[in-house]
C-alpha cells in the first residue's frame, strides 16, 4: 500500500496547489492569466524514499510528468486543467514488490482574486479530480474527489509571500483504499520569491498537510528551494529540490519545469 499512498498523496497535493503554482513551487499565488491569454506548462518530478519498518526495508523511487493549461477566463479569473503521467518502483530488501506507470487522475481548478489592494491579493480555488487513472493500478481513486485552497500573496519588492491554507476531500472506489486511506487532508504552507537579478528568482517553501495514512498520525512536512529563470517575458524555466523534513515525507525529490504564455 505503501506505492498506493505515494501517487495518493500527489494528487492530493495537486488540489492544494502544487501542479499549477509558479513551479518548483507548491505553494500557489494568487497571480492570474488575464483575460483571453493563456499558459501552458510541463513539470516534472523524481522521488526518493526509504523506510524501515519490522525489520524491513522499503526503498520507493517515484517520479511524475505532469502537464496543465490555465486560461483567462477574465482578467481576475483562470481555469486550469492538468493531466499528470504517473510512475512508481517499490523495493523491500531489496526485491522488486511493486512497479507501475500510467495516466493519473485529471484535475480541474478556478481561481479567482476577490482583492487587490496595495500589493496585497487574496484568491480562492476550488477544484476537482476526474478518476480517469486506473485505481486498481494505484493510478488513481476511482472517484471524484473535490477541494478549496485560499491563497493570499503579499508584495514587498523585491520580495514576493504567499500562504495558502487547503481543504482536500478524498473518495475512494476500492474498499481496501476506503480502509486504508484518509478522507478528510488538510494543507498548510508559506513560500517566498525575490528577484536576485533581472530575470532570475530565488524560491523557497516549506508546508505541512494531514497524512492520507490511517495507520499514521504524523502529518509530512516538507521544505523546498530552487530558481525560476524568466528566458523571455513570456518563456520561464525553472529548477527545484525538495526535502522531507519528517518521516511520512519522500526524503527528496528533484523538480524541472517550463512555463510558455502566449
Amino acid at each position: 500500500m505503501i506505492r498506493k499512498l505515494a501517487v495518493i498523496g500527489g494528487l492530493v497535493v495537486g488540489l492544494s496547489g502544487s501542479a499549477f503554482a509558479a513551479h518548483p513551487l507548491i505553494t500557489d499565488d494568487t497571480g492570474t492569466q488575464g483575460k483571453g491569454k493563456f499558459q501552458l506548462e510541463m513539470n516534472g518530478e523524481v522521488s526518493r524514499d526509504k523506510e524501515g519498518f519490522d525489520g524491513v526495508e522499503t526503498r520507493e523511487t517515484g517520479a511524475e510528468l505532469a502537464a496543465a493549461f490555465s486560461a483567462g477566463i477574465f482578467d481576475n479569473v483562470d481555469l486550469v486543467i492538468g493531466a499528470p503521467w504517473v510512475w512508481s518502483r517499490v523495493k523491500e530488501d531489496g526485491i522488486l514488490t511493486g512497479d507501475e506507470n500510467g495516466a493519473g487522475d485529471v484535475s480541474l481548478e478556478l481561481k479567482w482574486r476577490f482583492l487587490n489592494y496595495k500589493g496585497f491579493s487574496m484568491a480562492v480555488k476550488p477544484g476537482l479530480t476526474i478518476p480517469s487513472g486506473n485505481e486498481n493500478r494505484g493510478l488513481g481513486n476511482g472517484k471524484v474527489s473535490y477541494g478549496v485552497t485560499m491563497i493570499a500573496s503579499q508584495e514587498l519588492e523585491p520580495f514576493t509571500f504567499h500562504v495558502n491554507a487547503a481543504y482536500t476531500r478524498t473518495e475512494f472506489k476500492l474498499d481496501a483504499d476506503k480502509e486504508s486511506n484518509r478522507n478528510n487532508i488538510w494543507h498548510a504552507s508559506a513560500a517566498a520569491s525575490c528577484e536576485v537579478v533581472k530575470d532570475l528568482q530565488l524560491v523557497a517553501n516549506i508546508g505541512v498537510e494531514t497524512n492520507g495514512n490511517r495507520g499514521s498520525h504524523a502529518w509530512p512536512a516538507f521544505l523546498l528551494g530552487g530558481v525560476i529563470y524568466s528566458v523571455t517575458e513570456d518563456l520561464d524555466l525553472d529548477l527545484g529540490i525538495k526535502g522531507g523534513l519528517n518521516g511520512p515525507e519522500a526524503d527528496v525529490a528533484y523538480l524541472a519545469g517550463i512555463a510558455y504564455r502566449f
